[in-house]
Formats: structure tokens, sequence, C-alpha cells
């Protein structure tokens, strides 16, 4: 009787290593093909934003400044502009920074909806033209400018514009600022 007692607890072990090697199999094996974690978001510790309103045909200004945290390589960075309490509209602006400082929506510089204002130089700081020149950095401190256009999106005092800025590579919002006209 001490033969079978024996054989079903050699039996277990073996059962229960031969679990352990199968999972560590297939964990090795999933874990290689994924190329290891994902790098984390860049953190922005602190930001301010400020909005000054529309006055006449020139469009509202909008002002983020990274106030402190990593450097943030603009290339890996889209803005997303939440006007759906002013004028129903939300749009990004992509392909940082952007040449010329003049999107419209036809242009490889914005998604979604028409908010912002497509004259000269409307866009500037390290996300604006440039933004080439300082390799494509913003650094804390620095501010980033862009204007709404009251043609396309009427704010007026009292409404408020909500400003993501999202790192493309891991899909988080860094800063987010609520802006009140």
């Amino acid at each position: 009787m001490a033969e079978r007692a024996s054989s079903a607890v050699i039996g277990n072990v073996l059962l229960i290593a031969i679990v352990v090697i199968l999972a560590a199999t297939v964990s090795v094996y999933v874990f290689g093909v994924t190329n290891g974690t994902p790098s984390p978001a860049p953190t922005v510790a602190q930001s301010s934003g400020e909005f000054v309103p529309q006055d006449g045909n020139q469009g509202g200004i909008v002002r983020i400044t990274h106030r402190g945290g990593d450097t943030l390589r603009v290339a890996d960075l889209e803005i997303v502009v939440d006007a759906r309490a002013a004028c129903g509209k939300v749009g990004r602006l992509v392909n940082l920074p952007a040449s010329g400082g003049d999107p419209t929506p036809e242009s490889e510089f914005v998604r979604g909806d028409d908010v912002f204002d497509n004259s000269a130089n409307s866009v500037s700081g390290p996300i604006g033209e440039n933004g080439r020149t300082v390799n494509g950095r913003w650094s804390s401190g620095e501010t980033a400018t862009f204007r709404i256009a009251s043609s396309e999106c009427r704010v007026t005092s009292g409404e408020t514009i909500t400003v993501r800025v999202v790192h493309t590579p891991t899909n988080s919002v860094i800063i987010k600022q609520t802006l009140t006209a």
C-alpha cells in the first residue's frame, strides 16, 4: 500500500513540474514577442494656460506654458482643442511643429473641425515654425501659442474650451487645461 501512495505523490509532482515548464515556455514566448514593456509617457509636473478672448476679427489667443517636468519631443505631440461647449467643434493640431504657422483643415497639420486661425504665424513657440530651430523640443518654461478663429468658432465671454496635449506614442494626455474666455 505504501507503493501506491508514493506513486500518487510522484505523479502529482511530475504533473506540477510539467505545468510549470509549460507556463514558463509560454511566458517566454509571449514576452519575447512583445519586445518588452513600452516606454512611459513623459511627465509634465505643472502647466498653465491662458485664453485671451476674441476681439473683433482677431482669433482668441491660447497660450499653454510647460512649467515643470520632462522636456517634450514636439513631434510626439498633438494638441486637441475641445470647443464643444462654445461652438460644438473639436480640432487637433498634428504633425508638429507646424511649418509656416498657418494650419488649415486641408493641411497636414489639422484634423477634425476647423477651429484654428489660418492666418500667417497663428501657431508659435515650440509647436510652431520656430520649434524647428530649437531641435523640436518643448522645455520647461516655454509657452506654445495658437489662435482660435472667431469666424470658425465664436467663443464669448464666460465660455470655456479644453486644451489637451497628447503624447502620441503612449496615447497619454500629459497636459490638460480648461480655459475660460
